[in-house]
């Protein structure tokens, strides 16, 4: 054979081996692929036990207003959320068009959920009773509670909620930053109080006054313990929003040195207020009952952020807590 009919039979070899190598690189590829590691997930422990959620989700459906704060913070982009219950406090999601609208937690729009095809859901509080129902209408979505459990701690419970967050979405150090931020609040309320004032909760709904009991009376209940408050009135009550079956003039009988209000009504625009309703300083330093209290003389009323009623997560108990602070610094 001569010298150049061998290197024609080489270089055809050559270019046979290169062509199979490629067929067989173009083979695997798919298989490579298909055995592509899954996304990054964590393991948490929510209200239901331990549950593995993926790092970062792109599709996130959150129904708890308590964890909406935060998540807007730190720029999580939702696909949809209850924008029948949150009112002005989240325009970035609720004047977004394509954050789809579930309703509100009394006749939600579930399908609306299936529809987003999250990857997340985080459901509870006023959408607890959802959970079967949204577990089983999304099978492909990790659905998770990390609301304030009952009979716990509520602000250890928003602090756990906190971390569990930044757990989820890789914010870790920023987590820490809100906790320690409640921390520092309550501390700085605490060191303020005088250890002797009494102090009356109440919220204003539709022109009336209802006392919120310590401890249990929803959203400053839990503001008693935290700092050490001398409640002024210490009657039975529970976690009723609308408060409890105590009349102004028993409050007014306390003669408390401090009212702390929740106004119900000051997070929706003026002519969505319940027929007869006031805001809630007007209302009590207008009240014929409670000319003579103390709390009303001295013009020591503690009125909460106007959407502390739709909020009520960490951050909104971090700056009722600084209020707190800054009005008893002031007396």
């Amino acid at each position: 054979m001569s010298l150049r009919t061998t290197r024609i039979a080489s270089a055809a070899s050559l270019l046979l081996a290169a062509a199979l190598t490629l067929s067989a690189c173009s083979t695997a590829a798919p298989a490579e692929q298909e055995k592509a590691p899954a996304a990054n997930t964590v393991t948490i422990t929510d209200n239901h036990g331990e549950v593995e959620v993926p790092v970062n989700p792109a599709r996130v459906v959150a129904l708890d207003n308590t964890v909406l704060d935060t998540l807007s913070d730190w720029d999580v982009e939702l696909v949809a959320a209850p924008k029948g219950v949150m009112g002005s406090a989240w325009p970035e999601y609720t004047d977004d068009e394509e954050v789809l609208d579930v309703g509100n937690h009394r006749e939600p729009n579930l399908e609306v959920i299936v529809g987003a095809q999250p990857d997340l859901i985080i459901g509870g509080y006023r959408f607890g009773d959802y959970y079967d129902d949204l577990k089983a209408q999304n099978p492909d979505a990790v659905v998770i509670e990390i609301n304030p459990r009952d009979d716990e701690e509520l602000f250890s419970e928003l602090q756990r909620q906190t971390e569990i967050l930044g757990q989820i979405f890789d914010r870790e150090a920023a987590a820490a930053a809100v906790n320690a931020d409640l921390d520092e609040a309550i501390s700085g309320a605490k060191k303020a109080y005088n250890g002797t004032d009494t102090v009356m909760a109440v919220n204003t709904s539709g022109g009336t006054i209802g006392y919120l009991a310590p401890v249990v009376g929803r959203s400053l209940g839990p503001v008693y313990p935290a700092l050490g408050l001398v409640p002024a009135l210490d009657a039975e009550g529970d976690d009723d929003h609308k408060g409890n079956d105590i009349g102004v003039e028993a409050i007014a009988q306390s003669n408390p040195a401090w009212i702390f209000a929740l106004d119900r009504d000051a997070a929706f625009v003026p002519e969505d207020r319940e027929a007869g309703s006031l805001p809630a300083n007007e209302l009590i330093t207008n009240s014929e009952a409670l000319q003579n209290v103390q709390a009303v003389q001295s013009d020591q009323i503690v009125i909460l952020d106007p959407n502390f009623y739709l909020t009520e997560g960490i951050q909104a108990y971090t700056a009722l807590f600084g209020q707190i602070e800054a009005a008893f610094t002031k007396a």
